[in-house]
C-alpha cells in the first residue's frame, strides 16, 4: 500500500539515497536538491509540500507539490494552484505500478485544498520524457501549450 509521509530526522537520509535510473537523471533533480529548494521557497514566501512515498514501510519515492507563488518566475497557472514540482519513484521499484498509486494519493491529497483553495493541478515537465506524459494523460492531465523553464506545462482540473 502506497502512503505519503512527512520527511523526518529519521527518514531524511533514506529519501536522500533513492535515484532514477542514470537516463531518466535529465528530467528530475536530486531529492536532496529538491528538499533544498523546498527550505528556499517556504522562505521567500512559497508553500512547498515534501513528502517521502512509502509502499507499506519502504520508502519508495519523493514528491513536491507546491500552492500558489512558487517562487521561481512563475506561469499564470501557478497563482491559487497546486503544482506538483517533483515527482520521483526509486530506480529498483519502477515499473510496479507505484508511480500510479502514488499520484492517485498526491491527487486525492491536492484534492483536500490543504493550503488553500485551486481550481488547477499542473505539473511541468520534459517534453521528452514520453513516460511521465503518459502517466499524466492518464489522469486526465492535459498540456496547455504553455512552458516553465524549457519545460512541457500539462493541466488538470480540480
Amino acid at each position: 500500500m502506497i502512503t505519503l509521509r512527512k520527511i523526518t530526522l529519521e527518514n531524511r537520509r533514506g529519501i536522500f539515497n533513492l535515484e532514477v535510473s542514470e537516463e531518466q537523471r535529465s528530467f528530475v533533480a536530486s531529492n536532496l536538491s529538491s528538499v533544498a529548494s523546498c527550505y528556499v521557497l517556504a522562505t521567500n514566501g512559497g508553500h512547498p509540500i515534501p513528502f517521502a512515498i512509502y509502499a507499506d514501510e519502504q520508502p519508495i519515492g519523493f514528491v513536491m507539490l507546491s500552492y500558489g507563488i512558487t517562487g521561481y518566475d512563475e506561469p499564470s497557472i501557478a497563482v491559487d494552484n497546486y503544482c506538483i514540482m517533483r515527482l520521483m519513484i526509486d530506480k529498483q521499484y519502477q515499473n510496479r505500478g507505484y508511480g500510479r498509486e502514488a499520484m492517485t494519493k498526491i491527487l486525492e491529497f491536492i484534492r483536500t485544498f490543504p493550503t488553500g483553495p485551486a481550481h488547477y493541478c499542473w505539473i511541468p515537465y520534459k517534453a521528452d520524457n514520453v513516460v511521465a506524459k503518459k502517466l499524466y494523460e492518464s489522469f486526465g492531465f492535459r498540456d496547455n501549450g504553455k512552458n516553465f523553464n524549457n519545460e512541457s506545462i500539462t493541466v488538470l482540473q480540480l
